[in-house]
């Protein structure tokens, strides 16, 4: 400013003033084609001849540092600078057996989230996510005359086993061992493998 063509009488003066729009800086600004920096203002004095003056201006980008913790992954990943004013998405996605614990966004915990957008970026961010392992139970009801081991509620890791015994009281035997209320005879253990649900 002022742009276009202007005319200044012969030795007098001329402030340009250059200011960038939001979310860009200035990168350069050429005075007769000559390289002077990222200047703001440029004033000619005692002018005698024509000159010209251009700038040029780079979108400001900010970078996002994106994390996850052992069991999980986020997408995108890593550093990515995002263009200022810009919106970017990330998807959090833990492995089998595990669930997302926890999203941080700047520091801030926001819960278990699955996705995360940062709208109308401005500043450098960070985001973080941590994931837990699943867990279900077991539950074991002895009869009268009859025991299991373990008794009661187990918890019992997504995707391991677990191996029930169960023993009758003397002078008696076992008859039916019901699993989810199916019937699976007189046996005397059972193995829960690789665990999906609580049973």
């Amino acid at each position: 400013s002022p742009a276009g063509s202007n005319s200044i009488p012969c030795g007098q003066s001329m402030t340009i003033t250059i200011n960038a729009d939001s979310c860009y800086s200035i990168q350069d600004v050429l005075v007769d084609g000559v390289s002077q920096g990222p200047l703001s203002s440029y004033t000619f004095t005692n002018i005698t001849a024509n000159h010209s003056v251009s700038a040029v201006f780079n979108q400001i980008t900010y970078p996002i540092n994106a994390t996850a913790g052992p069991h999980g992954s986020i997408s995108p990943s890593g550093i990515t600078n995002q263009n200022c004013g810009s919106n970017q998405e990330y998807i959090i996605q833990p492995d089998p057996c595990y669930e997302v614990s926890d999203v941080v966004v700047d520091g801030i915990s926001l819960g278990p989230l699955l996705t995360y957008t940062f709208t109308n970026i401005q500043t450098p961010h960070t985001i973080d996510a941590a994931f837990v392992q699943l867990s279900y139970e077991i539950t074991a009801i002895s009869s009268p005359n009859f025991s299991i081991t373990p008794t009661g509620t187990t918890n019992v890791l997504c995707g391991q086993d677990q191996t029930y015994t169960f023993q009758a009281d003397s002078c008696f035997r076992i008859t039916d061992v019901f699993i989810n209320g199916e019937s699976q005879g007189p046996v005397s253990s059972y193995t829960f493998t690789n665990v999906q649900s609580s049973y």
